[in-house]
């Protein structure tokens, strides 16, 4: 029986996956996670078997999540579960170590297969993302995939950037990374010249282009 996190920061999506996969009585859930640092720490924690986790998460957006368990050791093989179908996106979280990704529009039993074919050392693929992703192995595509523009950033700044994202000033940024303002303020300018914006919105664009921002 597989054991199974699944993070997302809406509850009433996180209780849905939750009654769907503990349904055929051969899955376990021994933990839900509102958000990305939550999802790492009982990710590292629990050792579950599979984590189940969005892209677009407060505080760790998913593919950080990714990367940060990879760079932890973990075992467990993460299925992420996005409304991005993105041809860009849905590579970047394979290249980030997802052994897995299922489109928030997909049917219950597209969850089931992803689960299990995971549990069972596979990698599962809405149907139609399998075939961007066949298409883009087939041709080795001539047109360069957008441009992970967060790649530039220090792991500090992408920490303030994802802090932006969230509304915080800089002098909440300052408290919850334990900073002061001066470093904060510098963080923020010096990812603004990388990502070449001058002002929040110019952010937010980039996020949503990442497949890390969406309005709801």
């Amino acid at each position: 029986m597989p054991s199974i996190v699944v993070a997302d920061d809406h509850a009433l999506v996180r209780q849905g996956i939750r009654a769907l996969l503990e349904r055929p009585g051969d899955m376990q859930v021994v933990a839900e996670a509102e958000d990305g640092q939550q999802a790492v720490q009982l990710t590292l924690q629990l050792q579950p078997d599979i984590l189940l986790i969005d892209l677009s998460m407060p505080r760790l957006n998913g593919l950080e999540a990714l990367q940060r368990l990879a760079a932890g050791g973990s075992k467990t093989r993460v299925i992420v579960v996005s409304i991005h179908a993105d041809e860009a996106i849905v590579l970047r979280a394979l290249r980030s170590g997802a052994k897995g990704y299922l489109l928030k529009s997909a049917f219950q039993e597209e969850l089931f297969l992803a689960v299990r074919a995971a549990a069972s050392g596979e990698i599962y693929l809405s149907p139609k993302l399998a075939s961007i992703v066949l298409d883009n192995v087939i041709s080795n595509s001539k047109q360069p995939l957008t441009t992970n523009l967060l790649e530039r950033l220090s792991t500090r700044e992408r920490e303030v950037f994802q802090l932006i994202l969230e509304g915080n000033t800089n002098r909440q940024i300052g408290a919850k990374l334990q900073i002061s303002i001066k470093t904060v303020d510098k963080h923020r300018t010096n990812l603004m010249k990388k990502l070449g914006v001058h002002d929040v919105s110019g952010l937010m664009h980039i996020a949503v282009q990442q497949g890390l921002l969406y309005v709801r």
